[in-house]
């Protein structure tokens, strides 16, 4: 049994410029769990579309209930296979990736295509396709689950990253990162609840002398 999954979404950017920042994408505040990333080989084509392999480390902690299927040292990292193919005459871009980690436990590819938006030449269209399917006995249906949900939640990450590189490549200040507001959020109430800690003791104080 494998579990399909499709999306469709858009940057507000032109192809040209997710083209770029596509291999500039890392490291970014929504990719904290991109260790590594590795080019294998890249060449252009006789008809000049541009091929290549990358190997990206990532953390990714396994659930508890599937570490003991792992071993310890690849609980809580994965190795995935990033091919990709540029058109730039079409103006598209094919990316096919996998997990070479962990496949005995759960099997992951994710298919993406970039191409330009049809209803505003100035956006970039990213249509996704992913396939999950496990082989454990007993315990596939449970992690295909665990997959799809993680993969859901990477492309929100991935689709922020993005913004943030492209962002940054426009010369924009980018929007405050979820780490950084909660930071500053976090800051904003120590600072309050010391104040009141010292009304507080202050108050008492006063009570103390009348």
């Amino acid at each position: 049994m494998v579990k399909y999954f499709s999306c469709a979404g858009f940057l507000k950017s032109s192809w040209d410029q997710v083209f770029l920042a596509f291999w500039q994408r890392y490291p970014n505040p929504y990719s904290n769990h991109v260790l590594t990333e590795d080019i294998i080989f890249r060449e252009v084509t006789p008809d000049n579309c541009l091929m290549s392999r990358r190997l990206l480390t990532k953390t990714s902690r396994a659930p508890r209930w599937a570490e003991k299927f792992l071993p310890a040292h690849m609980a809580q990292k994965a190795y995935i296979i990033e091919d990709s193919v540029v058109d730039p005459q079409g103006r598209t871009m094919t990316t096919l990736t996998w997990n070479i980690s962990h496949a005995r436990v759960m099997s992951f590819e994710e298919r993406c295509v970039y191409r330009v938006n049809p209803d505003n030449n100035s956006w970039t269209e990213i249509k996704r396709e992913a396939w999950i399917s496990s082989n454990l006995y007993g315990l596939s249906r449970a992690i295909q689950e665990f997959g799809l949900a993680r993969f859901k939640s990477n492309v929100t990450k991935t689709m922020k990253g993005f913004e943030y590189v492209l962002a940054k490549m426009q010369g924009e200040l980018p929007t405050r990162t979820l780490a950084e507001t909660a930071t500053v959020k976090a800051r904003e109430t120590a600072l309050a609840a010391k104040e009141k800690a010292k009304d507080l003791a202050s108050q008492a104080q006063k009570k103390q002398f009348v």
